[in-house]
């Protein structure tokens, strides 16, 4: 009888009461030298936990336009360029202004970096760190995250 009811919450009451995924888009900023490769990381306004620069898609703009532009809001890159397609998506619950958390499903954009700025719009409410492809990964929280940063 247990199984029956564990199965029936799991695969029909759960799902039901799940909200879908909200979409975020996001930079992965680097920058190549002949030998090495680093990525750029961001701490969150919140937690200061250690992120890439993400926000929502924003209308007039495609999804990679977005991601650069939280680029420059949230990092300071002044100028990048988006070096090919998505490298995927990763998930994360987003706490909202009314401390309820959201199911967000962020796409990932490559953003090479031609010009980094002190002077941005979340300069004082954020740091940030120029780090190694490995470092970043042990630095982020969400393993699909992580597993991009290693595959640079």
């Amino acid at each position: 009888m247990m199984d029956a009811i564990t199965k029936a919450w799991t695969e029909l009451v759960q799902p039901i009461l799940r909200r879908p995924r909200r979409l975020q888009v996001a930079a992965l900023c680097y920058k190549q030298t002949s030998e090495t490769k680093e990525v750029l990381l961001i701490t969150s306004r919140g937690t200061g936990r250690w992120i890439i620069p993400k926000g929502w898609p924003m209308n007039g703009k495609d999804a990679s336009e977005a991601a650069l532009q939280e680029a420059w809001e949230e990092a300071g890159v002044r100028k990048g360029t988006v070096t090919g397609e998505a490298l995927g998506y990763y998930n994360y619950d987003k706490e909202l202004k009314t401390g309820l958390p959201v199911p967000v499903e962020t796409l990932v954009f490559p953003v090479k970096v031609k010009e980094l700025r002190d002077d941005f719009p979340e300069a004082d409410e954020r740091t940030r760190k120029w780090v190694s492809p490995e470092d970043a990964a042990n630095m982020v929280q969400e393993p699909a995250l992580q597993d991009m940063l290693r595959s640079l």
